[in-house]
């Protein structure tokens, strides 16, 4: 695949951002234009590997066919490369901006070398599809007669729902808020992932048949609700992909207080108010700004933060400051646990002259000014000591804050509609259900992504709508043919 000595001659060379100071002053995605050229060049390292790794257990969620796709790109062929990279993934425009690309650190290349920019290749093959028109509504030709509920229109119930309506049966998905998409819409900012392209894919999902409900909440029933029960009585099958949307919380002295919220909070209302023309009800201009907890989440906070103008930002990780290469207990090709720098960290610096990440900091309470609002938090330096963190005497510190967001992820799903179906859970509050099966202790009700497994990834949420689909085609139909 790729140039045969392709990988000794050329250098890896990632797409850059936008410049840092020129991205701040908008909402818009942080890409620059695809370069066909280095995009090639990138596609010629690909190292026709024995065993691509890349798409081994370590690598890809949804088994793309990567040194496929490299070595049409490398070759021009990219209407090619686009009919490969559909084959595997749905979503590919969504996967190609936010996927961490698991792909790239069990990259075989990547074991001397930095591996191959895959992920950048992913978003160029289904950017051109768009703009060539390649990517077109495909509706099934024929209809099942089978109907199928989906609860939950974030990445893994689309993903779900596309694959049942490509198998001819009649998909309708349920979401509670105005706008279809879940985490893409609202829990992943546009600078990140543009809300014109979530509502271009949700677009042709409608032209090939799905159907879609909003601002309906599934549960008991009444008003603006729908009753679960009956959903499931008048459906013949029922997946549940409602996201794991309880936060974990900071149960510390001090945490009623006005100013401290969740970081999805403050992430929906700012793009919420982004999509509406209206200002945000909880925005960061001229506020000093701790986000507690590191990852994804928490960079989108520091990110939108600074577009809003705080006046400062803080962040505080808890783990100590990952090494710049992997540990000896961190081998290839496990995902490597080293120091990055996100979009957010480089925006850190552009604005205030730092890096905003403050690492193995342990928040004990927030602070009260005397008019009753939040004024700042009080914090101690710990470390790691046989797996258990260890407060270090001498170490505790205040920090000026008058908004704090919560970033330290998920617990599991809210069970509001699993009770209602009587559907059972495993230790960690998820609805059980067995990887590769789907199906819940109800009988006809199924479940995937975040719900089942526990936050995750987007991409590791379309392999299970795609993997739960499978099943309850073949729980509809006695066999399937879905991939």
């Amino acid at each position: 695949m790729g140039k045969t000595t392709g990988f000794k001659e050329f250098v890896r060379e990632a797409a850059p951002y936008r410049d840092a100071a020129d991205r701040l002053l908008d909402f818009d995605e942080i890409y620059t234009a695809h370069d066909e050229a280095r995009l090639t060049t990138q596609g010629a390292r690909c190292m026709d590997c024995g065993v691509p790794f890349c798409q081994a257990d370590d690598g890809c969620p949804i088994d793309n066919l990567i040194p496929e796709w490299n070595d049409l790109v490398y070759r021009g062929r990219w209407r090619e490369a686009l009919d490969r990279l559909h084959k595997t993934n749905n979503f590919p425009e969504f996967t190609g901006r936010v996927c961490p690309a698991p792909c790239e650190g069990s990259c075989v290349l990547g074991i001397t070398d930095p591996p191959v920019t895959i992920k950048n290749i992913e978003m160029a093959i289904i950017d051109r599809g768009f703009a060539e028109g390649w990517v077109v509504a495909n509706p099934p030709a024929a209809r099942t007669g089978r109907r199928v509920a989906v609860v939950g229109s974030g990445p893994a119930g689309l993903a779900a729902a596309a694959q049942l309506n490509s198998a001819g049966h009649r998909v309708t998905v349920y979401e509670r808020e105005d706008r279809i998409g879940g985490l893409l819409m609202y829990g992943i900012p546009n600078m990140k992932l543009d809300k014109r392209t979530v509502q271009r894919r949700i677009d042709l999902l409608r032209t090939e048949g799905v159907d879609f409900v909003t601002r309906t909440t599934v549960g008991e029933g009444g008003r603006g609700s729908v009753d679960v029960r009956r959903l499931r009585e008048e459906n013949d099958a029922l997946l549940l992909a409602t996201g794991a949307t309880v936060p974990r919380d900071l149960p510390i002295a001090g945490r009623g207080l006005a100013g401290v919220h969740f970081a999805m909070e403050y992430l929906t209302d700012s793009t919420k108010a982004l999509l509406d023309g209206r200002t945000p009800a909880l925005s960061a201009e001229d506020r000093d700004v701790v986000v507690i907890g590191g990852g994804d989440t928490g960079t989108d906070c520091i990110g939108t933060s600074l577009r809003q103008s705080c006046r400062s930002l803080t962040n505080f990780e808890l783990f100590p400051k990952p090494p710049p290469e992997r540990a000896a207990d961190n081998p290839w090709p496990t995902w490597p646990r080293i120091f990055r720098v996100d979009y957010g960290h480089d925006e850190g610096v552009a604005k205030f002259g730092r890096d905003p990440r403050v690492y193995s900091v342990s928040s004990k309470s927030f602070i009260e000014s005397s008019d009753g609002k939040l004024a700042g938090i009080r914090t101690v330096e710990v470390e790691l000591k046989d797996g258990r963190f260890a407060q270090r005497p001498g170490t505790e510190r205040e920090w000026k804050a008058d908004l704090v967001l919560l970033s330290m992820g998920f617990l599991g799903p809210e069970h509001g509609v699993s009770d209602l179906l009587a559907v059972e859970y495993d230790q960690r509050s998820n609805y059980a259900a067995e990887y590769g099966r789907y199906l819940t202790s109800a009988n006809g009700v199924f479940a995937a992504g975040d719900c089942r497994r526990g936050q995750s990834l987007v991409v590791n949420a379309i392999n299970e709508g795609r993997g739960a689909a499978r099943e309850i085609d073949r729980y509809l139909m006695g066999s399937t043919r879905l991939p």
